[in-house]
């Protein structure tokens, strides 16, 4: 794939590298994910669907906070305070549990670990990091006081979905695009979650469904940042540990199955996660 890179870019980059080694920062990060849930409008009436909908868009806005040096970074979600569960007007409540899951990476070993867990389970994983296939494209815009510039990936990715119509969970292939906007303000090559690879700090992610944008940067804060590798959890390979969580979903799809074949009117929970 052709990278395209402009003057001003090449510029940017020579100047900037005297200061990205001693660089430190403190990143927040907020989610918000689009939700296109299918259900048979015969059984599920629009204000059920629409309660649905409210309640998973709420548990799919998080907050994270990217901790990074130079060369490493630590991803942690922020805990929200539990609340008192009630079910809602529909009868159905649905639950995410979150804030456990760890992701360390370091960016001069192209290694990474990630501490999570499946039905309260503790895993480990550790793997090799592949550097995303980004295309640098002419494109400039800010966000708050940085100047960003656009890159992309297309990839071809596995799906997998759940449609209630067929009751069974459907898998393809498809090709993604992810958008990044990353700054040479900030000439380290850390990102959100799995995003990482560009040669500034990455302050907006746009992919597919899902966009994450950076609320929030403090660069070398008084109080010393302390990066160190998540340790709990039994460790794994990515390619073993998405094993188990495919075979985990498709028991709780089975469960959900079970628990939607009851009669209109009986309520009941979904909590997705540990």
């Amino acid at each position: 794939m052709k990278t395209t890179i402009t003057t001003t870019l090449v510029f940017l980059l020579i100047t900037s590298f005297s200061y990205s080694q001693k660089i430190k920062g403190v990143a927040t990060y907020k989610t918000d994910t689009k939700m296109d849930m299918k259900m048979d409008s015969t059984k599920v009436n629009a204000d059920l669907q629409a309660s649905l909908m409210a309640q998973l868009k709420k548990q799919m806005q998080k907050e994270y906070t990217l901790n990074f040096n130079t060369e490493e970074s630590i991803y942690t979600e922020v805990e929200k305070l539990a609340t008192p569960s009630a079910p809602s007007s529909s009868g159905i409540t649905i639950e995410f549990s979150g804030g456990s899951d760890v992701l360390y990476r370091n960016v001069k070993e192209a290694k990474y670990i990630s501490e999570t867990e499946i039905m309260s389970k503790p895993f480990l994983i550790k793997d090799e990091a592949e550097k995303p296939n980004w295309e640098l494209v002419k494109e400039i815009k800010n966000i708050g006081n940085y100047t960003c510039f656009k890159a992309t990936w297309t990839r071809d990715e596995d799906q997998q979905t759940y449609d209630s119509l067929k009751k069974e969970m459907v898998k393809e292939t498809v090709s993604k695009t992810t958008t990044a906007w990353y700054t040479l303000d900030l000439p380290v090559q850390h990102g959100p979650s799995s995003f990482w690879g560009l040669p500034g700090l990455i302050l907006q992610i746009e992919d597919g469904k899902q966009t994450i944008l950076c609320s929030k940067v403090v660069i070398n804060p008084e109080k010393t940042i302390e990066i160190e590798q998540p340790s709990k959890g039994k460790v794994v390979t990515q390619s073993e540990y998405n094993a188990i969580r495919d075979k985990k979903d498709a028991e709780m799809m089975e469960q959900f199955k079970q628990r939607t074949s009851k009669k209109n009117g009986d309520s009941f929970s979904i909590q997705i996660g540990g």
